[in-house]
């Protein structure tokens, strides 16, 4: 097993002047490799074809990866030049390979041949992709088809894009401290410190989220939490002030492109064609799941509502309570009732005492070490490096960027730097970015994290190890690669609910200054706080994932349904009605300018898996190493080789069930 960092990206070293070049060059050369194996064989296999490609495409994904990572967590205007030219490449290329007909017919050749499970699953996949890639289409279709994988590219590139710049473009300077009365001090200093770096006065608030939240749970003054709260909720909207960034054309764009290419390939709408590749069957299941859930939590999150609206009239004589003053008086209500704030615990969850922490539990449960590599080619001083070593053997390796700055997109997520797959004999480390945007530490200090800031840290963690731990050999199934996307958030969401036991809370808590662990006193608190307005989270859940399926199951061009859709849905499910010069849909960027168009369901979907697969700890000892062994046996080292209702079953012994979800929430019981 390979123990040099020679596999890993010199970031350093990537010249956004030379990337378009260098791409050209690859692009050409596979082209070029993949039309020489189709011309020199009439009998296709796996090694004389397959196993070639997957390398090519491997070589390409090993050079992309870090420019698109770099264009997410460095962004500069010579980056973002090189990556706008490089997407119509890229995007050309893997639709003329999904519309290549003789490498279609291959597959279908070798899909009849000795190959074994792992394979087979691999051929399946390429084929239905090859179909939903058009390879079967008229000439003409497939160029209207290959047109519009290029828009639609550019239009979720430029939707990024528009969210980050109007995020950044927003600042308010303030200087006199009590105009933010009732901040926590860390927010204080955080602001004043973002002041300092620009060589201003006083305090500096932005719409990053270490900024954003604090302000609107905290800061006495309504009018200065309006204020915040319209800029954030106007981002690349028609507002004057962000009109440069509008995404509102290119939202109208996107769902007529997503329609017209679901329709050229014979689907009734994206919502549709989306369901091709993931694990629920149809339409109507998606919106009865949905519904069923919404349906059990819709008067509980209104009468949670309710309870807030009395609390504000009781505390400050509020007439009306506004989306502005919920945040606020939700961290003053939980006060009151379990007088506990998120503000509070930070003192307890140090960064390095969380990592450790975090690091302890999944060893226990997944057996391996973790090791943290000092020197090595890095974006940025922040960023640091970990080794994964199983039975002394290293097996994976990740980057852990956790600090919000500049040109840095907002949000948290996990990324693939490098895929597991066997290479002539030896073996490519999968290697991941787990990216958080924490608020950085302040001064010489260390970074102090909320107990919500913890379970972000978990969730990414958990699609770490769905990367990290596979043992899959092809990368085409190999970590998150083929899981279906309504099931890849089962290893992040069940990897949370280790947050919240107390056995785990010892591991990951502990006083910054003193190391005295979390007061008993507080953990109860915490605890006991866990499904505070629970409901409420759960139907604005709800809200954002029928808003997504419903747009892209009932759009039809010329109709102007984004906003009255969202109306409609918030008038059934949601316990908050936002005001009117709300532009949430204008910063969606999951659907917009991510991966889950028509699947944004799947946090729900995926989350009854992962509360399931957690009761079996519950019952079994939420350490106990056997059922550890056998999540990681059934799911994590599965990667894509296998339908995910069979690895659920597997595991569980049986169908997934919604109870523990609701249980988990309280809500219902």
């Amino acid at each position: 097993m390979p123990n040099s960092l020679a596999q890993l990206p010199k970031f350093s070293q990537i010249d956004p002047a030379k990337i378009n070049s260098a791409l050209d060059e690859i692009l050409h050369t596979n082209t070029q490799r993949i039309e020489q194996l189709l011309s020199a064989n009439s009998q296709y296999s796996w090694d004389n074809l397959i196993a070639v490609i997957d390398t090519l495409n491997d070589n390409l994904a090993n050079f992309w990866s870090p420019v698109s990572h770099l264009n997410a967590v460095c962004n500069t205007d010579e980056l973002r030049k090189a990556y706008n030219e490089a997407q119509p490449k890229l995007s050309a290329y893997h639709t003329q390979l999904g519309q290549n007909l003789k490498l279609y017919h291959a597959y279908k050749q070798i899909q009849n041949t000795a190959i074994n499970s792992a394979q087979k699953k691999v051929i399946d996949n390429a084929i239905r992709d090859f179909e939903l890639s058009g390879v079967a289409l008229t000439e003409e279709k497939q160029q209207r088809f290959a047109a519009i994988k290029l828009r639609t590219s550019e239009l979720s590139t430029k939707f990024s894009e528009n969210v980050l710049d109007s995020t950044q473009a927003w600042q308010k300077h303030i200087t006199d401290v009590k105009d933010l009365a009732g901040m926590p001090e860390l927010a204080l200093e955080a602001a004043k410190q973002a002041a300092q770096a620009k060589d201003l006065d006083g305090y500096l608030l932005t719409l990053e989220f270490p900024s954003y939240l604090p302000v609107m749970s905290y800061c006495d003054s309504r009018e200065l939490r309006l204020e915040v709260y319209r800029a954030f909720a106007t981002r690349a909207s028609d507002t004057p002030a962000n009109q440069q960034w509008d995404n509102s054309p290119i939202i109208e764009e996107l769902l007529a492109l997503r329609l017209e290419l679901a329709n050229i390939l014979d689907f009734d709408s994206y919502a549709h064609y989306s369901l091709a590749t993931k694990m629920a069957e149809n339409p109507a299941q998606v919106l009865g799941f949905l519904n069923e859930l919404a349906a059990q939590s819709v008067d509980t999150a209104r009468e949670e509502f309710d309870t807030l609206r009395q609390f504000a009239i009781e505390v400050d004589g509020l007439d009306t309570l506004e989306a502005w003053d919920v945040g606020y008086y939700s961290e003053k209500l939980k006060k009151r009732n379990y007088n506990i704030s998120q503000d509070q615990l930070r003192p307890y969850f140090p960064m390095d005492k969380v990592l450790k922490g975090l690091f302890s539990i999944t060893s226990r449960l997944f057996n391996f070490e973790i090791k943290q590599v000092t020197e090595f080619d890095s974006w940025h001083k922040d960023v640091s490096l970990f080794e994964v070593i199983r039975d002394k053997q290293l097996i994976a390796r990740f980057y852990l960027d956790p600090f919000a700055r500049a040109n840095k997109r907002g949000g948290a997520w996990m990324d693939t730097c490098r895929t597991r797959r066997l290479v002539d004999g030896e073996m490519q480390l999968p290697t991941a970015y787990l990216v958080c945007n924490f608020n950085p530490p302040i001064g010489s200090g260390q970074a102090l994290l909320t107990h919500d800031e913890v379970t972000t840290l978990f969730h990414e963690f958990g699609h770490g190890l769905h990367h990290m731990m596979t043992k899959m050999e092809y990368a085409d199934i190999s970590g998150i690669n083929g899981v279906p996307w309504d099931a890849v958030e089962l290893p992040s969401q069940f990897l949370e609910n280790w947050c919240w036991q107390p056995q785990a809370l010892t591991l990951i808590s502990g006083h910054y200054q003193s190391g005295d662990p979390l007061p008993a006193d507080m953990l109860d608190k915490l605890l006991a706080a866990k499904n505070f307005q629970s409901a409420m989270g759960m139907v604005r859940q709800l809200e954002f994932s029928l808003f997504d399926y419903q747009l892209h199951l009932e759009y039809q061009p010329g109709e102007s349904m984004v906003q009255p859709l969202l109306n409609d849905i918030r008038q059934r499910v949601a316990a908050i009605t936002p005001p009117s010069f709300n532009a949430f849909q204008n910063g969606f960027s999951h659907i917009f300018a991510g991966g889950y168009a028509a699947g944004y369901y799947s946090y729900k979907w995926a989350e009854v898996l992962s509360a399931d697969a957690f009761s079996l700890f519950e019952e079994k000892g939420i350490f106990h190493r056997e059922t550890g062994t056998l999540f990681l046996e059934c799911i994590l080292q599965k990667g894509g080789s296998e339908e995910p209702a069979k690895l659920f079953k597997d595991f569980r012994g049986r169908e997934p069930d919604t109870e523990a979800l609701l249980r988990h929430s309280g809500i219902g019981q």
